[in-house]
């Protein structure tokens, strides 16, 4: 028999872009109307490197909030080649940065100011080791030579193993991971590494990129895979190990910088973001599983309890809107939208 509603606790968002401005509270309501917390994301122009632009940030996302939500911005630095330790760990102390985000220069969505060589962030994660403030690592190579369907797997043998190597007490979370070898990997990394997966990896595989043309709001960095790795993703979340847990990487792009002759890398899931996960893991017989995935697993990672209040879904058909309109003159276009989906979040 088949479940028909299903309360689970709040669940939290550990990888989430609002970008700022006009996008910023167009899309802030969406995630707080069903996550107690989220990491955000610090690639903004310039990107958050110091206490004081985190703290900023962080204000400019509560006032976007609708009155009466409780949610709570969870910030990040931006790891550069010249980022100060005794900033993080001032930060960190302070209760401002809950995390430290590792872009590979040129890898993704403003990423120029990313790390160059990890060498250089030595001095870094030696503090962060110590003080117990986890690394979040967009885990693709960005050398020309390698395809960019290999970017995670490489960046695997070329990042990730020494890294574990040198800094074995340092929290690592491998992010939006996109392939059977970056599961295997987290899979027997040890108790101090952990993955997001995104909902928008679960749901497609390469081919959706180009079906009857190219599909630009399917782009994302890292780009989608074969079948083989979409399906790999799908156990490693429904199955329910705790070093694997909900991070939607909601990307907001205006229309028209997405359907261009060069259009932004980023799929926007927030309006649906956990009706979505809903169904990947009632597709896979193992809603039973989504509690761990989406609201337990991230906060026992990060040392946090996990949300006080529930959230109910209900087995009643959603339609996916098409776009979320915003004040920049341009909507945003939804993952799935036009669509129906099994799940709701149910209202008050």
């Amino acid at each position: 028999m088949k479940m028909h509603e299903l309360t689970i606790r709040r669940p939290d968002d550990w990888h989430l872009h609002v970008r700022d401005g006009a996008m910023l509270k167009a899309v802030v309501p969406c995630t707080a109307a069903q996550f107690g917390r989220a990491i955000i994301m610090p690639n903004l122009l310039p990107p958050v490197t110091t206490v004081a632009q985190a703290n900023s940030y962080r204000k400019r996302i509560i006032d976007a909030l609708p009155r009466g939500h409780r949610f709570q911005p969870l910030m990040t630095a931006y790891l550069t080649d010249g980022t100060d330790p005794q900033e993080l760990q001032r930060g960190h102390a302070a209760g401002v940065f809950a995390a430290v985000k590792l872009y590979p220069a040129g890898a993704t969505t403003n990423s120029a100011s990313g790390l160059s060589d990890i060498t250089k962030a030595r001095a870094a994660l030696e503090v962060m080791q110590k003080i117990g403030l986890p690394l979040l690592v967009h885990g693709e190579v960005t050398d020309p030579s390698v395809d960019i369907f290999d970017r995670e797997a490489v960046f695997i043998d070329r990042v990730m193993i020494p890294l574990r190597r040198n800094f074995p007490e340092l929290k690592i979370v491998f992010e939006h991971v996109t392939t059977r070898q970056a599961v295997e990997y987290v899979q027997t990394a040890g108790r101090r590494t952990a993955a997001t997966i995104t909902a928008h990896h679960l749901m497609i595989n390469r081919n959706a990129i180009f079906q009857g043309g190219i599909r630009p709001h399917m782009y994302c960095l890292p780009i989608a895979k074969r079948e083989e790795h979409r399906l790999a993703l799908r156990k490693a979340a429904t199955s329910g190990p705790g070093n694997f847990f909900l991070g939607t990487d909601s990307a907001p792009h205006p229309q028209n910088t997405k359907e261009t002759a060069c259009g932004c890398a980023g799929v926007f899931t927030a309006v649906t973001a956990i009706e979505l996960y809903a169904q990947v893991f009632d597709e896979d017989n193992a809603l039973a599983n989504l509690e761990s995935f989406a609201s337990l697993n991230g906060p026992a990672f990060y040392g946090l309890k996990p949300n006080a209040d529930s959230i109910t879904l209900v087995r009643s058909p959603r339609h996916v809107p098409e776009y979320l309109a915003t004040d920049t003159g341009q909507p945003v276009v939804n993952f799935k939208g036009g669509e129906m989906l099994d799940w709701s979040l149910k209202t008050a």
